[in-house]
């Protein structure tokens, strides 16, 4: 799909405070926000019409992503108590206690069985997701844990923290297996490859590192940014990475070489984040100069910015089903924006 223009927005009003992520359901038919407001939000993806308001937490909500099967959202807070939700009702279902310190990162097993919570106390907690009952707490860290990531199968987590490490748990046993040293500042994400083999990491020391699951070893510094990297992302389609960064750009790297395939250039501020699209032919961008853009991932060419945000783009998200993109900012709403490809009917 090369992009050729937008077919439209829709524009989701109604939060009181900055948008901090989006999230499409599994079949593309609903979107969730989460804010500052102390909500979450869940949306008709084809409508922009707003379904329910997930109410309950008492401080800033970080994230709400949907289930694999999409029968339930997870939210995480500031409060210290992720919730789950069902995303049919926006009841309810479980409180899980037990951090101490705002809860940053949450992701769901490829299964839906598992729920990892990452948080400012230096803990990881995996919950069983049909019982609401603790099944791990992962320790280990010695600073924040910002995020987590399950592996393909899910039988594998890694976790990024400010202490410059990544750590590789059992997800059965809950024991560390590795401990990915190397990174000489915060790791601020990190992200498998589609079979499981390799990690990317990014990092405030202003380099991204690719690394064997199976021996821990790291493979590939990524050195060539000039700031903090503050997203990775494998592409779906081919043993590539993309790397965002505060230098304003995005970088594409081979995987087997460590070598810089294309640098994306055109944003004017800090890249927070880096997607592929589900088929991989496309590749998004978010950026604190309040705009969005789309680049052709086989050549690198910009051929759409999306602009209209007020506010820097904190959060965006390919709808995995439908031809969409999602997008969230500072300025306290959320855009789905309607994409067209060469001969496609707008109407």
């Amino acid at each position: 799909m090369s992009v050729i223009e937008t077919a439209g927005v829709r524009v989701l009003a109604g939060h009181t405070g900055a948008v901090n992520s989006v999230a499409f359901s599994p079949d593309g038919a609903r979107l969730s926000t989460a804010s500052e407001d102390k909500t979450a939000r869940v949306w008709n993806a084809a409508t922009g019409e707003l379904l329910h308001t997930l109410t309950g937490h008492e401080d800033a909500v970080f994230s709400a992503p949907f289930s694999p099967d999409g029968s339930k959202i997870a939210t995480v807070s500031a409060d210290l108590t992720p919730r789950l939700w069902d995303a049919r009702t926006g009841t309810t279902v479980f409180e899980l206690t037990g951090h101490t310190v705002a809860v940053f990162g949450v992701a769901f097993s490829p299964n839906g069985r598992l729920l990892a919570t990452t948080s400012y106390d230096e803990t990881v907690r995996l919950w069983d997701t049909s019982t609401g009952k603790g099944m791990h707490v992962l320790e280990g860290h010695s600073d924040i844990v910002y995020g987590a990531a399950f592996s393909p199968d899910g039988t594998l987590l890694a976790t990024a923290s400010g202490d410059g490490t990544t750590r590789l748990w059992g997800t059965r046993t809950g024991v560390c297996g590795h401990v990915l040293n190397g990174h000489t500042g915060i790791v601020s994400a990190t992200s498998f490859s589609p079979d499981g083999a390799l990690i990317a990491t990014a990092s405030f020391d202003g380099t991204a590192r690719l690394w064997d699951v199976n021996t821990g070893k790291c493979l590939r510094v990524l050195s060539g940014h000039s700031d903090t990297v503050w997203s990775v992302a494998f592409s779906p389609a081919e043993r590539v990475i993309a790397s965002a960064s505060e230098d304003a750009t995005v970088k594409i790297w081979d995987a087997a070489s460590g070598t810089v395939m294309r640098t994306l250039e055109g944003h004017t501020d800090s890249v927070f984040v880096v997607a592929y699209s589900p088929d991989g032919k496309l590749i998004a961008t978010a950026s604190s100069d309040a705009s969005v853009r789309l680049w052709e991932s086989t050549t690198g060419k910009c051929v759409r910015t999306l602009e209209g945000h007020s506010g820097a783009v904190s959060s965006v998200a390919f709808s995995p089903a439908t031809r969409q993109l999602a997008t969230a900012s500072t300025d306290e709403t959320a855009r789905i924006w309607a994409l067209l490809s060469a001969g496609d009917d707008p109407r």
